[in-house]
């Protein structure tokens, strides 16, 4: 049974910098493709970052130089390093498995098909 927990949100100033991790288990963590999504209020769902089972990953525009995602196979964690946040930035934030790759072998960031998720982590950007 698959399990995924998101932890690491929490409010920051604009232009400041978090971390979000997501522990997945029950699962082959060297087997998976993993995405990142976020859904604020009111606002329809939408995708973040990507990474695949080799480590390739992928930016919707609106984050692309600002975050980072990562695989630590140690700990079965997949990181999101959000720097230079921006107020838009703020809602839940979601890591989610991926159901598929594109033709090159790479994850698609913004048109990728999501298996499970977990219960999310709150993002807040603010003064």
């Amino acid at each position: 049974q698959v399990q995924i927990v998101e932890s690491g949100g929490g409010l920051v100033q604009p232009g400041g910098s978090l971390k979000l991790s997501c522990v997945v288990s029950g699962t082959n963590f060297e087997n998976i493709n993993v995405a990142w999504f976020r859904q604020a209020p009111g606002k329809e769902r939408e995708g973040v970052s990507c990474i695949t089972s080799s480590g390739k990953a992928a930016y919707a525009g609106p984050v692309k130089g600002r975050f980072t995602t990562c695989r630590d196979t140690v700990h079965t964690t997949v990181h999101l390093q959000m720097d230079r946040l921006k107020p838009e930035d703020s809602a839940p934030y979601y890591c989610a498995l991926l159901e598929g790759l594109t033709a090159s072998g790479s994850c698609s960031a913004t048109g990728s098909a999501f298996g499970d998720w977990g219960q999310g982590t709150q993002v807040t950007v603010s003064s």
